[in-house]
């Protein structure tokens, strides 16, 4: 066992987040921790990591066990280095031991006598090879390519970057620290897919131990291999990835259900045996027995499936044309960043368009075309009786800050009631007095759950949604998978939650070289569909160079056979046999010369490497004098080396051609 719990219980005031829980982190465990929002999913991490301390039990983590915890507060942090040298952070041993090695080296300019130094140097050198400090800046380069950084950024501060790729350089740097246990809070929130995918494999082969927390299906499907469940201040453990465990929890709680409605059956049995026999003198005393028993009876809970329930309802109020609308010859651009090339598409009543693929290609920038609020060169134009609403990704943009709730509802100009608006909100777990709350004191997942309602109460026909799972738990999410799957106006969703797409879409785009590339089909197609374009593209590159390697060859061959041939000129072979073996004489000798100056310079090294040596100063001086003789000398040497060989072959050619 890493880490983990025994009977731990743990309270925010009168609220208990966990009762008498038990939990323990096996050597290379992938394990998802789920729950409906509010549960204490990161409170439960905060206690691993020992932030906050248990009311009751024990938090179990062993002596020598490093933990890595990875969390959105760490945006905050201001740090001044390049995003390369946050991520380098990781190999802080071999960075500090670097430091020491440059500090060593400026007083060894001016001390390079000093045996003391130069041994502290020698053994510094091995430290820092042994810290990894060679392989760094190399692993650090790599993990951040693999997270979507360019090269040409890695110089970049850190906080020039949004909070979205600053997580990704946090995220290289607790991976390259490679912890016994890794604890990741909602890493996937600000991944795009390929990331995500990229994060996926290099999780697969890690050798430690994984705790996940995240509302993506998709990804806790395909990386855990166990799910702990905080339900009902109780963590409940399931051996299997996140679909079975939504299959064995419905499972146990049906069962659970059974064995109560069959234990109460049996109680009400037994209480009308009792109730009947209990006045009568000979029956009296089996009646008290039966008492008794009913009185030791382990009884079973009702139980049933909690969860918060948000009712989602799009409705639409005209129907629109048979198309939607209609991009035509549209470009956009950011100074030199073209995003869209005379790009053109058509979106028909019915579509449920999936916008999808790397961040930074411009499939927010086009949804905001596609809205009316982005600038652009070429057009777009609304088909008949469209009605449409926008659900913005960052909900700072679309929301007013100093807005109750209601107030937020009536800037929709949708014409309800206030009381409308009230039960309304009332479906999205808004009850009460929480309708006079501001908007800028909510939580992330309820600034969603808004702008959600505010969608829904539009009656658009046609939606644009960017990131509407962001911030929704599991649950919400397949409810609003539902409701969007019943709508029957049109829509199109930039998301990067797999499960999500591969539920509501139809067809596919994605933005390639200033283009929109469409796919019809399932999610499933477009990958495979996808995959194979990958294989063709590549063999159409490999063919193209090899085609093209062909062609310079054959260029050159024909360009060498029609080049005119200068006339040879007169060369006297003897006079030329003769300088030849002179100069490979000289050659020869130089070459013996060299040899020896060799064996002379790594015997003196060798002497050198003893530390005996250093304890007699007028010795050390002497060898040191010695070896800047031999090597003085042997650079001499290497430079007449490189002439005579020069000059030998330039005879032989000579003889060649005669």
């Amino acid at each position: 066992m890493l880490a983990g719990f025994t009977n731990v219980t743990f309270e925010f005031g009168a609220r208990a987040i966990i009762r008498n829980a038990t939990w323990h982190i096996q050597p290379g465990e992938r394990i998802g921790l789920v729950g409906y929002n509010g549960t204490g999913k990161s409170t439960i991490l905060k206690l691993l990591v020992g932030e906050y301390t248990a009311t009751g039990g024990v938090v179990e983590r062993g002596k020598s066990v490093s933990i890595g915890y990875l969390h959105q507060d760490l945006l905050s942090a201001e740090i001044e280095k390049s995003i390369l040298e946050v991520a380098m952070d990781a190999f802080q041993k071999a960075r500090d031991i670097q430091a020491e090695l440059h500090e060593l080296e400026k007083q060894l300019e001016t001390k390079g006598d000093d045996a003391d130094l130069l041994d502290r140097y020698s053994h510094l050198l091995h430290d820092f090879e042994v810290a990894g400090g060679y392989e760094m800046e190399h692993k650090a380069e790599e993990i951040l390519h693999g997270l979507g950084f360019d090269t040409e950024v890695f110089n970049k501060p850190y906080q020039q970057f949004s909070g979205g790729w600053r997580m990704r350089v946090l995220l290289a740097k607790m991976i390259l620290q490679a912890p016994d246990i890794l604890l990741l809070d909602e890493p996937t929130n600000h991944l795009d897919l390929p990331s995500i995918e990229w994060l996926e494999k290099y999780l697969i082969h890690y050798e430690g131990s994984v705790v996940i927390v995240s509302h993506d299906q998709y990804f806790l499907n395909r990386m855990v291999t166990k799910i702990v469940d905080v339900y009902q201040q109780e963590l409940h453990q399931y051996t299997g990835n996140y679909e079975y465990f939504v299959n064995e929890k419905a499972l146990r709680i049906e069962l659970q259900q059974k064995a109560y409605e069959n234990q109460q059956d049996f109680i009400r049995q037994q209480e009308r045996v009792v109730e009947r026999f209990k006045a009568k003198a000979s029956k009296a005393a089996m009646a008290q027995s039966i008492i008794k028993k009913l009185d030791k009876l382990d009884r079973i809970e009702n139980v049933e499936l909690e969860r918060p329930n948000i009712r989602m309802n799009f409705a639409v109020d005209k129907q629109p044309g048979k198309v939607i609308c209609t991009l035509k010859n549209v470009s956009k651009s950011y100074g030199d960043l073209s995003l869209l090339k005379n790009a053109s598409a058509e979106i028909s009543r019915g579509d449920k368009i999936a916008l999808i693929g790397a961040n930074g290609k411009g499939k927010s920038t086009l949804l905001r075309i596609i809205a009316g609020t982005e600038g652009h060169e070429g057009s777009r134009e609304w088909g008949h009786n469209v009605v449409e609403s926008f659900y913005a990704q960052h909900q700072l943009e679309s929301l007013g800050l100093d807005n109750n709730l209601i107030e937020e509802m009536q800037t929709s100009r949708a014409g309800k009631t206030d009381l409308e608006y009230r039960t309304l909100l009332g479906c999205f777990l808004f009850g009460g007095d929480d309708v006079d709350k501001r908007i800028k004191v909510l939580s992330g997942g309820e600034k969603a759950r808004v702008a959600l309602a505010k969608t829904i109460v539009s009656k658009a026909n046609f939606l644009m949604l960017d990131e509407p799972t962001n911030h929704l738990d599991m649950h919400s999410v397949d409810l609003l998978i539902e409701s969007l799957n019943k709508y029957e106006g049109s829509l199109i969703i930039v998301s990067h939650d797999r499960h999500f797409l591969s539920r509501t879409a139809n067809i596919y785009w994605e933005i390639v070289n200033g283009e929109i590339r469409e796919f019809k089909g399932t999610y499933e197609e477009y990958v495979r569909w996808k995959e194979k374009l990958n294989i063709e593209e590549a063999a159409r590159l490999a063919k193209e160079k090899e085609e093209a390697g062909k062609k310079q060859k054959k260029e050159e061959t024909k360009a060498a056979v029609q080049a005119p041939q200068p006339d040879k000129p007169y060369v006297n072979l003897n006079m030329v046999k003769t300088e030849y073996q002179k100069q490979q004489k000289q050659f020869d000798k130089i070459e013996a010369e060299q040899a020896k100056l060799k064996a002379d310079n790594d015997s003196i090294l060798a002497d050198l490497a003893n530390p005996a040596i250093y304890s007699d100063q007028a010795k050390l001086k002497s060898l040191e004098a010695e070896l800047k003789k031999v090597q003085d000398a042997l650079d001499k040497v290497n430079e007449q080396y490189e002439t005579a060989f020069t000059k030998l072959m330039e005879l032989e050619e000579q003889l060649q051609n005669a």
